[in-house]
């Protein structure tokens, strides 16, 4: 499967008014694709689309709220309308409600499962056909580590997450059978700086945070570029992540008692925020119109990332690994035949 370079792509961003669709949006037109970015705020895209018109790239903005269908059909029509043809799809647009589950209403439960997976399904479906249309492309969902392990006061988030990897899951194999060279990737980042926690219901009394350690949004835009040129599954941004989901495939139980430590209080600041406090789960707030949030301080690097996106020198890796396991085995086995 052959994927167009970045700077003869049309490239359209689906949550791009902060975080990381902002970041992937002002990354892909410095490499000289044609953007079409979409959010529910109006302010947020149109500093996005200044931005990127001030160093000479070309975007234009739609306003669409994920949860209908129709609003998200009409980002794929635009873009077209516009420019032509779609060659990548970025989705990455999500809410959440950061409570204990019988504090959620199932309003808000509803609502999250809305814009954050079925959103995504909405936008398969709106850009699938003109994809199909240019004969080739890329769909690339921006999921979570919560897709691979849920976290305790984050059950409509992770719910969402979880029901989006079973739907790639299914549309990746579907698109296979059809032999459509339609790449489907879900992008999975660890804890991010972004603007998330700021914008998101809570009722913890308190300002919500991610369990640290946090990742700069840079690291999830490097892997959704590197995925509009490079056909792969799957990403999982961030060491942490990485070590969360190797952890869940090998003890879920392991996994609980480690969250059932850490995770409660990890997921507090010391700052009060009432309920009542604005958020964007049933309409857009203003002022978080930016790339990053609050926690740069608790940013580190991720230093495996570079490996997925080097499959010679990651396999390289796993065989050397592979090789000195083997050989202390081998060591083991002859001491104790001794």
């Amino acid at each position: 499967m052959q994927l167009k370079p970045i700077n003869q792509q049309v490239v359209a961003i689906v949550g791009a008014s902060s975080g990381i669709g902002r970041d992937a949006a002002l990354r892909f037109a410095q490499r000289g694709a044609k953007v079409v970015v979409s959010a529910r705020s109006e302010s947020g895209l149109k500093s996005l689309v200044d931005e990127i018109q001030g160093f000479g790239g070309e975007a234009i903005y739609v306003i669409a709220d994920v949860s209908d269908f129709q609003q998200v059909k009409a980002i794929a029509d635009r873009t077209v309308a516009e420019y032509g043809r779609i060659d990548t799809w970025v989705h990455t647009a999500a809410t959440g409600v950061i409570a204990p589950f019988e504090k959620i209403t199932p309003e808000e439960f509803a609502r999250v499962v809305d814009v954050t997976l079925m959103g995504q399904v909405y936008g398969a479906m709106a850009a699938l056909p003109y994809l199909k249309q240019e004969g080739r492309g890329a769909l690339i969902h921006i999921s979570s580590m919560e897709g691979r392990r849920s976290l305790p006061l984050q059950s409509p988030y992770s719910t969402a997450k979880h029901g989006l990897e079973g739907f790639l899951d299914a549309l990746r194999v579907e698109l296979q059978h059809e032999k459509w060279p339609i790449s489907v990737t879900s992008i999975l980042p660890s804890t991010i700086n972004t603007p998330y926690y700021n914008k998101v219901r809570t009722k913890l009394g308190v300002k919500p945070t991610g369990v640290p350690p946090y990742y700069q949004p840079s690291l999830v835009s490097d892997a959704i570029l590197y995925a509009a040129e490079h056909p792969m599954r799957d990403f999982v941004v961030g060491d942490a992540g990485k070590v969360l989901d190797l952890l869940q495939r090998i003890s879920p139980s392991l996994a609980d008692s480690i969250l059932l430590a850490i995770a409660f209080k990890a997921q507090r600041t010391n700052e009060p925020k009432s309920e009542d406090a604005p958020n964007n789960v049933f309409e857009p707030i203003e002022g978080y119109d930016t790339v990053e949030g609050d926690f740069r301080n608790l940013s580190i690097p991720s230093f495996l990332d570079g490996l997925d996106m080097n499959p010679p020198l990651k396999w390289g890796a796993l065989a050397f690994a592979a090789l000195g396991v083997a050989a202390l085995a081998g060591i083991w086995g002859t001491k104790n035949n001794i």
